[in-house]
This record gives structure tokens, C-alpha cells and sequence, in this order.
């Protein structure tokens, strides 16, 4: 009987620890991820960085636009006198340079996309660093970043801003 009630008594010190140890994992908190890279000072070198590199785009597209412009007031003018063969031949010229800056702009937004994720990339990587420090000094096992409002329904959580901030060192 005496062996029968440690047992029970173990088995019950045993399940209330579990308990314990399983709520602390589930420990969750949150934290507005784009509002902390907003303050970020490194965001502003970003900022002018990107938009230098795209205004070099945007120059060469107001180029293009501005050859399209000149070449197409030149059709007007002349087609009443152009035969249907240069007419037609203009016609494809204008299509092909409205072509060509189409497919500029697609190239020049995909290099500015992959210019903004390699210059962004270190500072998002440092600012997941802070949370995942934070979080882990703090013990919470997950932290829902509150600035994409995926989740439709959560428990309550703590809210781990001021904390990320001061780990970065910020006001």
C-alpha cells in the first residue's frame, strides 16, 4: 500500500512539472516587425541607396520615352506623304521601341527587387537576431510579428517592442 501511494504520489509530482515546464514553452509574445525597421537608422542609408539605384532606371526610361516621343511626332507629321511600306515599317519601329522599354521596365523591376532584399537582408537578419535574443531571455516560445496580421485568431501574448528596441539600441 505504502509503495502503491509513492507511486501515485511520483506520478502526480511528475505530470504537475510537465504542466509546468509544456506552459512555459507556450510562452507567447509579439512584436510589430516593420515599425522597428522603420526606426532603424540603417533604413534610411537603405532608402537612399535604393533610390539612387532606381532613378538610373528611371533615367534610362525617360530616354527611351522621350526617343518613342520624338520618333512617333515624326510619323504624324509624315505619314500622309509615307508610302505603305515605310509607313509600316515606322509603325513596327514605334512597336518595337514600345517593346523594348515594356521589357525594360519588368528587367528594371525585378534588379530593383533584388537590390532592395540584398541591402534590406542584413538589417532584417540583425533585427530578427534581437527578437529571437529577447525572446529567449524573456522565455517565450513563439512571437508573432503583429505588423502582418495573419492570424485571425490567438491567445493573448506580451508585447516584446520596447524590449527589442532597447536591445537595439533604440528610443
Amino acid at each position: 500500500m505504502k509503495k502503491l501511494l509513492k507511486v501515485v504520489l511520483v506520478a502526480g509530482c511528475m505530470l504537475f512539472t510537465g504542466n509546468m515546464i509544456a506552459n512555459a514553452q507556450s510562452k507567447i509574445g509579439h512584436v510589430n516587425f516593420n515599425a522597428i525597421i522603420d526606426q532603424m537608422p540603417d533604413t534610411k542609408v537603405i532608402s537612399a541607396q535604393l533610390q539612387a539605384y532606381q532613378k538610373t532606371f528611371i533615367d534610362q526610361l525617360t530616354v527611351m520615352q522621350s526617343e518613342l516621343q520624338v520618333k512617333a511626332n515624326a510619323y504624324d507629321t509624315q505619314k500622309a506623304t509615307m508610302t505603305d511600306a515605310v509607313r509600316q515599317l515606322k509603325e513596327g519601329e514605334l512597336q518595337d521601341i514600345q517593346k523594348r522599354m515594356q521589357d525594360y521596365q519588368t528587367t528594371a523591376g525585378q534588379k530593383v527587387d533584388a537590390k532592395k532584399e540584398e541591402l534590406g537582408k542584413p538589417l532584417f537578419d540583425k533585427v530578427r537576431l534581437a527578437i529571437s535574443a529577447v525572446a529567449k531571455e524573456k522565455g517565450y516560445g513563439y512571437v508573432i510579428d503583429s505588423s502582418q496580421n495573419e492570424l485571425l485568431v490567438a491567445p493573448d501574448g506580451d508585447d516584446l517592442m520596447a524590449a527589442v528596441k532597447l536591445k537595439l539600441g533604440l528610443k
